[in-house]
């Protein structure tokens, strides 16, 4: 049952213009992924918070058969990444939040991850790395400034590590960050600032990124948008058009995905940088846990995302390209339900 699809639809689907064939899972028929062969830029996080983890042979199996060649991993698990060994998938491996205090303070301990879980993958037949991420979303109001003076300094000292390891040329450390550290006063995009607690921190992050040709990763939720406000406009969460559209210097926002992106493109604006790539480390939408949160509904975003993506139009301050990581692959049964019961129902497949 580990392979159910949460998304089942039984016919051709049309999205982006092209009718496409379902992919056979098994005995089901998934929708979510029929894109996958058409959309560049396209992956998906990989998480293991569940009381029955599938075994990574049979994850990478399936990353196989839906023609998914990206995956972010929360860890660098040796399991999981000896599996991606060999199979060319581009891979984006975790540090958790736990371990930035020590990576921060000694550049010895930054070296020896680095050699354990990064350099002993970098052989011929190897893992495929692109990214190393320094802690995930470690700047959340929630941790009340846990890991405010810990993050940049872990990533300073890993990025070192990397150069000095001779990785630099094929990989770049980021930081998963939650939409949350920046807002806009308003809600529009050109009011877009980081957020006052943490802005003398994103300040010399984003300044590091620019100096090192580094990645602004960010997560960016629309169903969060839709959860935290009962009077936010259903339809803004998708990106159909039938949203009500907002101008916005000569712009306009016809859903809340690309206000979001946008505003954080002002702020890095405001910060001096105009040209950084930014990567979504997570997207989804969740299938169970609430009134919003059906197969259904997630059927609907992900037919809209994916179309986006294929279209490669980009937002309104940026069409291009999107670079994109689905969250998430598979349910985890075992994550703490305090933001909501959905919390544990994020997975594409069951």
């Amino acid at each position: 049952t580990s392979n159910i699809p949460n998304l089942t639809h039984h016919h051709f689907l049309n999205m982006a213009g092209r009718a496409m064939m379902l992919v056979n899972v098994g005995t089901v028929i998934m929708t979510t992924l029929t894109l996958a062969s058409l959309v560049r830029g396209f992956g998906v996080n990989w998480g293991n918070i569940a009381s029955h983890p599938l075994n990574p042979d049979i994850v990478v199996r399936m990353l196989k058969d839906n023609k998914i060649n990206k995956v972010k991993l929360f860890d660098a698990h040796s399991w999981t990444m000896n599996t991606l060994a060999g199979t060319g998938m581009e891979v984006m491996v975790g540090i958790p939040n736990n371990l930035l205090e020590s990576l921060a303070e000694d550049y010895e301990n930054a070296k020896d991850w680095v050699k354990e879980n990064v350099t002993a993958y970098m052989r011929k037949g190897g893992v495929n790395i692109k990214y190393v991420a320094v802690g995930n979303e470690p700047f959340l109001s929630a941790y009340n400034g846990s890991f405010l003076e810990t993050t940049f300094p872990a990533l300073k000292n890993i990025h070192k590590a990397l150069k000095e390891a001779g990785h630099t040329d094929k990989m770049k450390a980021t930081i998963p960050q939650n939409a949350e550290v920046y807002q806009s006063a308003n809600d529009k995009p050109s009011e877009g600032d980081f957020r006052s607690d943490v802005k003398k921190t994103m300040l010399d992050i984003v300044n590091f990124f620019h100096d090192n040709d580094l990645p602004f990763t960010v997560n960016i939720y629309p169903f969060l948008s839709l959860y935290l406000n009962e009077h936010f406009p259903v339809e803004f969460a998708f990106f159909d058009g039938k949203g009500e559209s907002i101008p916005d210097k000569g712009k306009n926002y016809d859903n809340v995905f690309d206000a979001n992106y946008d505003t954080l493109v002002y702020s890095l604006k405001k910060a001096g940088i105009k040209d950084m790539k930014i990567i979504i480390g997570e997207i989804g939408w969740p299938t169970d846990g609430h009134k919003h949160a059906t197969p259904k509904l997630a059927e609907k975003f992900y037919a809209g995302l994916m179309k986006r993506l294929a279209e490669e139009e980009g937002t309104p301050l940026r069409p291009e390209r999107l670079e994109v990581y689905l969250f998430g692959f598979l349910d985890e049964d075992m994550k703490s339900i305090m933001p909501g019961p959905f919390e544990r129902h994020w997975g594409i497949f069951r």
